[in-house]
């Protein structure tokens, strides 16, 4: 499903991990929010330019790669980290409902082609699930974390490792 020229791709990712200094968790997941929150805003200008299927599906599936990356290494490392650390549970569990809802639309996108109805409308609307989602994270779960004592360093470390790790899987599909 991902092509190695997407922006997100895991050479580029190893390159820059080797010269740039290692991000910590909060850096690192909120990079990945800004990243995508631009891809989604490109899309919505391929939409209004009336920009041809092909271009508006290439990235559309660059942003449910770059998606269900990010949710995978959220619940996987990140999610677990903020329970074991934090008093507020509903603020994680609400955050993997979200996931949830995003990784079904994903799904569905990914069973359809760019020209069907209502695939610009999904592409959109996942927009704005994720939109929700990251201020949620941003202004909630995020402050929790830095103020839980958790070693945000060595949780961006584990996150960058497994991102690889999952960006090269894409990679060879």
């Amino acid at each position: 499903m991902a092509r190695s020229d997407e922006s997100f791709d895991v050479e580029q990712e190893e390159t820059s991990d080797d010269d740039a200094p290692a991000q910590d968790a909060v850096s690192l997941l909120s990079a990945d929010h800004a990243e995508v929150k631009q891809m989604f805003e490109t899309y919505r200008q391929l939409v209004d330019e009336n920009a041809d299927d092909e271009q508006r599906g290439e990235l559309a599936r660059k942003i449910c790669s770059m998606l269900t990356v990010h949710a995978e290494i959220e619940e996987e490392i990140f999610y677990p980290a903020m329970r074991d650390n934090v008093d507020d549970e509903l603020t994680v569990d609400e955050a993997e409902v979200e996931h949830a809802s995003a990784k079904e639309l994903i799904e569905q996108l990914e069973g359809m082609d760019p020209g069907d109805a209502l695939y610009d409308a999904k592409v959109i609307v996942l927009g704005e699930y994720v939109d929700h989602h990251v201020q949620e994270e941003e202004n909630e779960l995020f402050p929790q974390a830095e103020k839980a004592g958790i070693d945000l360093d060595e949780l961006g470390a584990e996150l960058a490792s497994r991102k690889r790790e999952l960006m090269a899987t894409l990679v060879d599909e």
